[in-house]
C-alpha cells in the first residue's frame, strides 16, 4: 500500500518554531529513506501550534537534503493568490526537483477569519473564486490556456517540459465534485471530517471526467498515533485530546506535551468533546492501526494514505512514521 506524509510543522510546548521547523526537515528526510510515497506541508496562519505559512519555501529546503520522495502542498490555501504565481512558484519546484512536485490547493483560510483578512489585505473572499482559480492552474501548467483569457500569450516561467501534480484538498462534497469535473486528483481530509468522507470519494471516481488528468486518483489524509505499546500510544491520545479541546474552546496554543496531558482532569463537557472528537483519530499499537488504516482505504477505495501525525513530542512522531513503514513494509516496494 502506498503511504504519505502530511506535515503541519507543529510547535509543541517547550519547544520554538525553529525546533518544530528542524523537526519537519529530519521527518522529511526519515520518510525518504524509509519509503513513503511523497510529503506534504500544510500552511497555515496566525496559529501558536503550527508553524510554516509558506509552504512553497519549505519544499525548496526540503528537495535539497532528500533523494526520491515526492514533495508537495497540503496545500496552499489559494483564496489567497494569484493563480499565475501559484503556477510559477510550483513550475520552479519542478524545475528544480522534476518529476517530484505536487501542487495540493484548498480553498480554507487556515487560520481564524481576522488573520485570514490580514493575509489577504481585507479582500479574504472565502473561497468564493476557488473553482475559477483551480481551473486556471490546470490550464497555465497544462499549457492550454483559452484565447480570450487574461494570462493568453503570457511566459509562464521557467519553461520546462515537465508539470506538476494537482491535488484538490477537501473534507466536503465540494471539493470531491470540483476535483472530478476538472479531472484532478482528490485527497479527502479525514482528520477533518470522520464522517461520510467515503461517498464523496466514490462519487470523485463515479464522476471523473479526463482533464488534467487522464485518470481518477484519490487518496485518505488520516491523523494517526502509532506506539510500540497500548500505554504510550494511550498516553500520546490523552495530548491529542487536550489539542482537540484547545481547539474546541478557541484556545490558541503550542500542541500539548505528556505532561501538560497528564496533568488535565476533563470535565463533563471536556469528555464530550473528546468523544465527539475521537473519531478523526486512529490511535494504538501497529497491529490495531494498521487494520483501521486497511479498512479505511478499503473503505474509501483509495490509492493511498496519506498520514498526519500531531504527537506530544517530535521523537514519537518520528516513531509513528517508522512503525507504520515497518507495518506496511514500505521499503519492500513503496
Amino acid at each position: 500500500m502506498r503511504l504519505s506524509v502530511l506535515d503541519q510543522s507543529p510547535v509543541i510546548a517547550g519547544h520554538s518554531a525553529r525546533d518544530a521547523l528542524a523537526a519537519t526537515i529530519e521527518l522529511a528526510q526519515a520518510a525518504d529513506a524509509l519509503g513513503y510515497t511523497r510529503y506534504w506541508c500544510a500552511e497555515h496562519h496566525g496559529l501558536h501550534g503550527v508553524c510554516n505559512p509558506a509552504p512553497e519555501v519549505m519544499l525548496a529546503r526540503l528537495g535539497s537534503v532528500t533523494r526520491r520522495i515526492r514533495l508537495g502542498s497540503g496545500g496552499v490555501m489559494l483564496p489567497y493568490y494569484s493563480p499565475f504565481k501559484v503556477a510559477e512558484q510550483f513550475r520552479m519546484l519542478e524545475a528544480l526537483f522534476p518529476g517530484r512536485i505536487d501542487l495540493g490547493v484548498g480553498r480554507a483560510p487556515g487560520g481564524d477569519m481576522r488573520t485570514a483578512q490580514a493575509v489577504a489585505m481585507g479582500d479574504y473572499d472565502r473561497g468564493a473564486q476557488f473553482a475559477e482559480q483551480v481551473r486556471d492552474l490546470c490550464w497555465l501548467l497544462a499549457g492550454e490556456v483559452p484565447p480570450d483569457h487574461l494570462a493568453e500569450g503570457v511566459l509562464l516561467q521557467p519553461q520546462i517540459d515537465t508539470r506538476p501534480e494537482i491535488w484538490v484538498l477537501g473534507s466536503s462534497d465540494y471539493g470531491g465534485a470540483l476535483a472530478a469535473q476538472l479531472g484532478v486528483r482528490f485527497a479527502f481530509a479525514h482528520f477533518i471530517n470522520a464522517h461520510g468522507g467515503h461517498a464523496v470519494a466514490r462519487h470523485y471516481r463515479d464522476h471523473f471526467t479526463p482533464g488534467y488528468e487522464t485518470q481518477p486518483y484519490s487518496a485518505t489524509a488520516v491523523f494517526v498515533i502509532c506506539a510500540d505499546t497500548g500505554a504510550e500510544a494511550a498516553a500520546l491520545e490523552r495530548a491529542v485530546d487536550l489539542r482537540r479541546l484547545q481547539m474546541a474552546y478557541g484556545v490558541n496554543a503550542p500542541i500539548p506535551s505528556l505532561a501538560q496531558a497528564a496533568g488535565h482532569e476533563p470535565t463533563e463537557r471536556d469528555r464530550l468533546i473528546i468523544a465527539r472528537e475521537r473519531p478523526r483519530t486512529i490511535c494504538g499499537t501497529p497491529e490495531q492501526v494498521s487494520e483501521r488504516m486497511l479498512a479505511l482505504r478499503e473503505q474509501f477505495a483509495a490509492d493511498e494514505l496519506v498520514v498526519l501525525s500531531v504527537a506530544a513530542s517530535y521523537a514519537a512522531r518520528l516513531r509513528t512514521y517508522e512503525l507504520l513503514a515497518q507495518a506496511f513494509a514500505l521499503q519492500d516496494g513503496a
